[in-house]
């Protein structure tokens, strides 16, 4: 097994633990998120690291990203760098670890420091919006600057969207930022962004409003394209699982 490690320099602390990894994670840790990856969470002396295993690819991507793209993890670490040179927050990177099998790619890593946001959008998902309108209003402009910049993030879904609340302001950190396009965002491309979230349609029509003012174009064509790509996302969605959330 061939171990590549690419380490932050800014992070060199970290070089021995970074190291231990692919042995470490199964041993130790705690697991705060398993489905097709896992994501666990690790204590160290001075600060909190979050370790994501991405699955074992199958065959095709084994060769693609061995050959082709970059795998999954590099291109958190790499893309981690491009967003918070933009001013965009997100987890500060501190390696990646790519694991290599009869000249295949294997297993990767992608290992971060914890944000210490406490909340994410699933909340919307849960309960009602009376009094909260401020962070939805929040988001809306926090998503127009993203696409102003250039960034569209690609699963732009209420897990990856964390967020908290400072005497400045809320503020956003993304997550699981893998998935990225960088590159003009339309207003059309930006409002099927918010397809994603969890929450009723009012919901919807508030981050409407809000993103279509924040990119000065017009409120109720942004309002109608956004709840038509809700509505479409969430019904092809239906039509395989149900649904955790009440959507309509």
């Amino acid at each position: 097994m061939k171990i590549e490690t690419v380490l932050n320099p800014q992070q060199q602390a970290f070089d021995a633990f970074v190291r231990s990894v692919p042995e470490a994670f199964d041993r130790g840790g705690r697991t705060i998120y398993r489905q097709r990856n896992e994501i666990k969470v690790f204590e160290t002396a001075d600060t909190i690291l979050n370790i994501k295993r991405y699955r074992k690819p199958h065959l095709p991507n084994r060769v693609a990203y061995t050959f082709f793209r970059p795998p999954k993890a590099e291109r958190a670490y790499r893309y981690a760098f491009r967003l918070r040179e933009l001013g965009i927050d997100t987890p500060e990177p501190v390696a990646y670890i790519l694991l290599k099998k009869n000249g295949l790619l294997h297993m990767s890593y992608y290992v971060s420091r914890q944000a210490p946001h406490d909340h994410t959008m699933y909340e919307f998902g849960r309960g009602g919006l009376a009094g909260r309108e401020y962070i939805l209003q929040a988001l809306a402009g926090f998503t127009a600057r993203l696409h102003e910049a250039g960034v569209c993030h690609r699963d732009y879904s209420p897990g990856n969207i964390l967020f908290r609340e400072t005497p400045a302001g809320v503020e956003f950190c993304l997550v699981d930022i893998n998935r990225m396009r960088f590159g003009p965002v339309s207003v059309r491309e930006g409002c099927a962004a918010f397809a994603r979230l969890w929450g009723p349609e009012p919901m919807f029509r508030l981050l409407a409003e809000g993103y279509a003012k924040a990119r000065g174009a017009e409120v109720e064509p942004c309002v109608r394209r956004t709840l038509y790509c809700r509505r479409r996302f969430w019904n092809a969605s239906l039509r395989r699982d149900d649904l955790p959330f009440d959507w309509k």
